[in-house]
């Protein structure tokens, strides 16, 4: 029977067409199926209307800024105009500058490069490595996991009340979280930022894939996110905000791009004058097909309609919830409770299994990709799991083996081209394995769980 029983509501969207969707994997059971990549959170599929629209440009392919020749002018216009998708697929301010990076991680670090040097940030515990790491160079304070959005937003009044309140702070704060899908008071921690002086930026890696992300209307400063997980390539991100700590700041990288006049000194030595506009961060020869398929992607997702989008995750979010609660064995991780609005995120732990051996098994036998480990937010994991926060882990699977406790969990996620099957064949799976247990035997091999490819299990 299908898991999803209510009648097809026409403001649902289908899901969008995506690379991948019929390729197929072997079975260690036997036989093919088609996978069902469900570990949207690390990277989505890139949309099949992004790719095409690569694809189109690829023969006028041309380096931008500096080129007098018709392709170079093409490619130039192609990544302005990139720019500018982008600045209104995110709500951005007439002054706002929109930053071209590798990834969420690049961005934060470029804005973390770019902070006054007494600056003091507040960062949650619960945040993603991107966010929680890159500042190294400023007075940081960790501020403990709230169990409400209400503690959260009140956690962090205390903290900048108890500032120091001569030098410029910063907010860091994710939108969504990787690890439970748990959608954060974006708008209530910016109030509260900006009532003590503070500014804000937010980590939309896991945000803008699943809801419009709004920077007016959230009065965020900056943005960050990814491209790969935006449906669309590795290798491209997006800083977006506010230009004066940018402007101010010494290039993120020093060469061609970001320089408007370079001159010898009579002396020796150069004098050199940056740019002012996004192009001071912006150094080198940029990832154009990368920027291009950003601005693709934030096209299909707005005409496609965020309101049909939304809806239809909500119903697969409701259905592998649905279908996890009837499995006594499996314990779903969460911050904020049951009712707390979410992405397709969702992360949980299964008792008498060690995390890398179930989620070896969904894949081996069932053809399901997910992830499991602590998802490069160890001490969120470590608290969502009852262990210390201040415990050592490592990304990925522990030296564990298969049937052993550990303390890791198994993610699951999905989005806009997530198909109904994918999410039932999950569920049926998850139950059968808790059940029936694996069909299979698996080893650990470089801290990894794989089948043990000899032999079935008994």
């Amino acid at each position: 029977m299908s898991v999803f029983t209510a009648a097809a509501d026409q403001s649902i969207c289908a899901p969008l067409p995506v690379l991948g969707k019929d390729v197929t994997v072997p079975l260690v059971t036997g036989g093919e199926v088609t996978y069902a990549a469900l570990d949207y959170a690390a990277s989505a599929p890139a949309l099949q209307r992004v790719w095409d629209d690569v694809a189109a440009y690829a023969p006028y392919y041309g380096s931008v800024h500096r080129g007098a020749g018709y392709l170079s002018q093409l490619s130039t216009d192609l990544f302005e105009s990139s720019r500018v998708t982008v600045a209104e697929f995110l709500g951005c301010r007439a002054d706002d500058q929109v930053v071209f990076t590798r990834s969420t991680t690049d961005s934060l670090n470029l804005l973390a490069a770019a902070v006054p040097a007494d600056c003091q940030v507040f960062v949650f515990e619960t945040e993603h490595h991107a966010s929680l790491l890159p500042w190294r160079d400023a007075r940081v304070t960790y501020l403990n996991a709230p169990r409400t959005p209400a503690q959260a937003v009140a956690t962090l009044e205390r903290a900048l009340a108890d500032r120091d309140p001569y030098g410029p702070a910063l907010v860091c704060v994710t939108g969504a979280s990787n690890v439970t899908g748990e959608l954060w008071p974006v708008k209530e921690l910016a109030a509260a930022a900006h009532a003590h002086g503070a500014r804000i930026v937010l980590d939309a890696a896991q945000l803008a894939p699943h809801h419009p992300v709004d920077i007016a209307e959230l009065d965020v400063d900056w943005v960050a996110f990814s491209g790969h997980k935006l449906y669309a390539p590795f290798g491209s991100g997006v800083l977006a905000g506010r230009s004066d700590w940018l402007r101010d700041a010494e290039p993120y990288l020093a060469g061609g791009g970001a320089s408007r006049k370079v001159a010898r000194r009579a002396g020796g030595g150069v004098d050199v004058e940056w740019h002012t506009t996004a192009a001071r961060h912006e150094a080198g020869s940029p990832n154009v097909i990368g920027v291009y398929s950003i601005a693709s992607a934030c096209k299909a997702l707005t005409e496609a309609g965020f309101d049909g989008l939304v809806a239809r995750e909500q119903q697969l979010v409701t259905a592998v919830r649905a279908g996890l609660a009837e499995v006594p064995a499996v314990k779903v991780l969460s911050l904020f409770g049951d009712d707390a609005p979410r992405v397709g995120v969702i992360s949980f732990v299964v008792e008498g299994w060690n995390s890398s051996h179930f989620a070896a098994a969904l894949s081996a036998e069932y053809g399901i990709g997910v992830r499991d480990g602590l998802f490069c937010a160890h001490p969120l994991v470590r608290t969502l799991l009852g262990s210390d926060p201040q415990d050592v882990g490592e990304c990925g699977a522990p030296e564990a083996e298969p049937g052993e406790r550990s303390l890791n969990a198994i993610r699951v996620s999905f989005g806009a081209g997530t198909p109904d099957e994918h999410i039932e064949r999950f569920v049926r799976a998850v139950k059968e394995l808790v059940s029936e247990g694996a069909q299979w035997k698996y080893r650990t091999e470089d801290g990894r769980c794989v089948p043990d490819r000899g032999t079935a299990q008994v």
